[in-house]
């Protein structure tokens, strides 16, 4: 009896008494889909606050306020923690803006292409006559903006100068728009390229503009030197007692300056960098080891560009003692001059551009003055050429000797 009392209770639908079936399932089903459906809009809703607060914290970021945006970050990932997956960046939410430069950097991109050609427009827009910038504040002095466009454009090319220095260019076209225009005057910009490159950079293609040329184009770099460092053993004399021999560590630097007019410079010295850099500034330098030559650029069939050099020693002309040789015959001397014949392919290296110099070709050329005959010594590039890595130099730049 009792064992068939509890399963009719067991039966579904019916109740402990055995009387009415059980009502309570399908009001737990209603109640529980409302709990579903609330518990569904607090996710909603807190994942749209948790979006929100991700897109102040890239404004704020954006704005270089990075502590403020951590903080938003840290309140956003508590809500949702993978909340940067779920954000699309191409509406802000309601309220005060948030996310606005999110939604328009399509728009900041396409400015950036074409920015010179912006800012002509806006210096047109403001006023009929034309004035490249502004005094910031009331000054008594004449301001720069009264000088005529020639006198400006004069300006810039003692500070691009004839060594060439591009770097201050473009420092300086960031001072305001009508120094940018000023800074971007084609004609600046294909007189360098004439300058680096001659006449072989007589045709744009396929650049869109000599500033793209300079940027792109592979050149040797002028505002410092291409600098290499070689070190190996070698074996030292051996005792009197024959037990000990000595080995000495070699150590020596080679150095080369590039000048815009077609010369170089090439030194080799066990001297460090900081002793001999600025003996190097300029050509008239009164170092005796200092060797003298030109070089030109060379753009091969397999698109390497290789720099070539012709070095000789700087010539002396020592007077001639008459009276040492006065009371006996002087024994007469075969002169000879002495060049060197330099190969290099110019890399890049890194972040920076055309910063390395690797060794193809070097040879010693003794020409005889007498008889004119030249003999030639070709020496095998080893581990004893390491590659010529530039360093910039600021005080090569630092003063103007006559403009561009």
């Amino acid at each position: 009896m009792f064992r068939a009392q509890w399963m009719f209770e067991l039966a579904p639908g019916v109740s402990s008494s055995g009387l009415e079936p059980l009502p309570c399932r399908a009001s737990s089903r209603g109640s529980g889909v409302k709990s579903v459906d609330a518990r569904g809009k607090q996710e909603i809703a807190k994942e749209e606050k948790a979006k929100e607060l991700f897109l102040k914290a890239v404004e704020e970021e954006q704005n270089g306020a990075l502590y403020e945006a951590i903080k938003f970050y840290r309140l956003a990932m508590q809500l949702v923690p993978d909340i940067e997956f779920k954000i699309t960046y191409t509406r802000s939410p309601d309220g005060d803006g948030v996310g606005k430069r999110c939604v328009e950097d399509n728009k900041e991109d396409d400015k950036m292409t074409d920015l010179l050609s912006d800012f002509q427009q806006q210096l047109t827009l403001q006023e009929s006559s034309v004035k490249l910038c502004q005094p910031e504040v009331d000054v008594s002095q004449t301001h720069i903006s009264v000088l005529p466009m020639e006198v400006l454009m004069y300006i810039f090319r003692w500070v691009v100068s004839s060594d060439l220095d591009l770097r201050s260019l473009e420092q300086l076209s960031l001072v305001c728009r009508g120094f940018y225009i000023c800074a971007r005057d084609p004609e600046i910009w294909h007189q360098v390229c004439l300058k680096i490159w001659g006449r072989s950079c007589n045709k744009l293609v396929p650049y869109a503009s000599w500033r793209e040329m300079f940027l792109e184009r592979p050149r040797v770099r002028f505002d410092g030197v291409y600098i290499s460092k070689t070190k190996y053993i070698r074996q030292g004399e051996q005792s009197l007692d024959g037990f000990y021999r000595a080995w000495h560590q070699v150590e020596y630097y080679r150095y080369l300056r590039f000048f815009p007019d077609g010369q170089v410079m090439m030194l080799t010295t066990p001297e460090d960098p900081p002793s001999i850099v600025p003996r190097l500034r300029t050509k008239n330098t009164r170092t005796d080891a200092i060797l003298l030559g030109h070089y030109r650029l060379s753009q091969e069939t397999d698109n390497q560009t290789k720099v070539f050099a012709v070095i000789m020693k700087k010539k002396e002309e020592k007077p001639i003692d008459y009276h040492k040789y006065r009371y006996f015959r002087r024994v007469p001397v075969q002169e000879t001059d002495h060049s060197f014949h330099v190969g290099l392919q110019l890399c890049s290296s890194g972040r920076q551009r055309f910063n390395k110099l690797v060794w193809i070709h070097h040879s010693c050329h003794i020409t005889y003055r007498s008889t004119g005959e030249t003999a030639v010594t070709t020496f095998d590039i080893d581990k004893m050429y390491t590659p010529l890595f530039f360093a910039r130099v600021k005080s090569f730049t630092a003063f103007s000797e006559k403009p561009l």
